[in-house]
């Protein structure tokens, strides 16, 4: 078989110690004579890999005992409803929720959230392109907000924030990290409410994570559908309905690959290298473009344009034939886009620096 580096943006590459040992427990999970796949879901096998998943989540971002870790289904857009349908409730009627406007994925947010409570966008980078975060001193809060939500890391724009808001009063920040999870030492304790879909850099389509403070839990609308009132969840642990079980089994062999790699902390360093590498190459000259403030570009979601972009067709082609796979752009923005996720190796990125120079005709 062919050698391939996939930089698809999700659903993306898993680390393939993680693939192998999964094929090798397909047919039968550590003697149980049946596969993860036909497991009840209450029954202790599957139990057992909830326990450890969770324990081991725990463990690796050190969430402190007073947050609960949910596992759902519905993806990132589907908790752009089920947040609201949780958290508005907790304030007088008509409740507001805050966002920060900064890039694709939060203006999704933006709509969604406004099927359930006023919106207020205290701050936009649209009018600059969205090519970073607006500085705190320009942000609009509302006193007395319900939250504030705010996409930490935009894959299609390529956007992260390098660190949690520092804000001086009791506003629950509510984080969109679907992205770049565990792909950085973050301080929970900061966060009201952590939540991802796991296609990007967990696992596989189908499971969504949500870490939650549990003093926000018990107040949700009347109209909130109970398999997602995560006070209902959280007092189910996860097992309200059947969870997305095959995609749980496999997360939880993602956090213990994370773990044998050293964890966040190492990972994290891994991830500056990485990047650091590609946009080196990216910077070189004027033949690729990156229009991403230094200070707010993305370790692992990093979308570039060539000077001439009659060429792109051509270069995508010598990368497929290199097997540097799924660097085209978002269709809404175009270009080309890398996404270089905890399990992409940083010989992927090496081979995708040597061909960025061989097609621009570096020495």
């Amino acid at each position: 078989m062919t050698h391939i580096y996939n930089f698809s943006a999700g659903p993306a590459v898993l680390p393939k110690e993680v693939l192998a040992q999964a094929a090798a427990e397909m047919l039968d999970w550590h003697g149980s004579g049946m596969s993860v796949m036909e497991m009840s879901h209450r029954g202790p096998e599957f139990i057992s890999i909830y326990q450890a998943a969770v324990r081991d989540l725990r463990e690796l971002l050190a969430v402190p005992e007073n947050y609960k870790i949910l596992f759902l289904q519905g993806g990132g857009l589907g908790q752009n409803a089920i947040i609201p349908l949780n958290l508005v409730g907790r304030k007088a009627q008509p409740a507001t929720i805050d966002f920060i406007h900064t890039g694709s994925w939060s203006g999704k947010s933006i709509k969604e959230a406004a099927k359930y409570a006023t919106v207020n966008v205290a701050a936009s980078a649209q009018e600059d392109g969205f090519a970073g975060v607006p500085p705190q001193s320009e942000w609009r809060l509302t006193p007395g907000a319900a939250y504030l939500h705010i996409c930490t890391n935009e894959t299609i724009d390529g956007v992260e924030f390098q660190c949690a808001p520092k804000l001086a009063d009791d506003t629950v920040i509510v984080a969109d990290m679907s992205s770049h999870i565990l792909s950085r030492v973050i301080d929970v304790s900061q966060y009201g409410v952590i939540f991802g879909g796991a296609q990007k850099n967990i696992g596989p389509a189908g499971l969504t994570l949500v870490i939650v403070r549990e003093d926000l839990l018990g107040s949700a609308l009347p109209i909130c559908p109970s398999a997602f009132d995560w006070g209902i969840v959280a007092a189910h642990e996860s097992m309200y309905n059947t969870p997305p079980t095959y995609a749980i089994y496999i997360a939880g062999l993602v956090f213990q690959w994370l773990k044998r790699q050293g964890g966040v902390a190492a990972l994290e360093q891994r991830n500056i290298e990485k990047a650091a590498l590609l946009y080196a190459a990216l910077d070189a000259d004027d033949f690729y473009q990156n229009h991403i403030a230094k200070e707010h570009r993305s370790r692992m979601t990093i979308p570039f344009f060539l000077r001439d972009e009659s060429k792109n067709e051509a270069f995508l082609a010598g990368a497929k034939q290199r097997g540097l796979l799924q660097l085209k752009g978002h269709k809404s923005v175009g270009g080309m886009r890398a996404s270089i996720y905890n399990a992409m190796p940083i010989e992927g990125v090496q081979a995708l620096v040597a061909y960025l120079n061989e097609f621009a005709g570096r020495k």
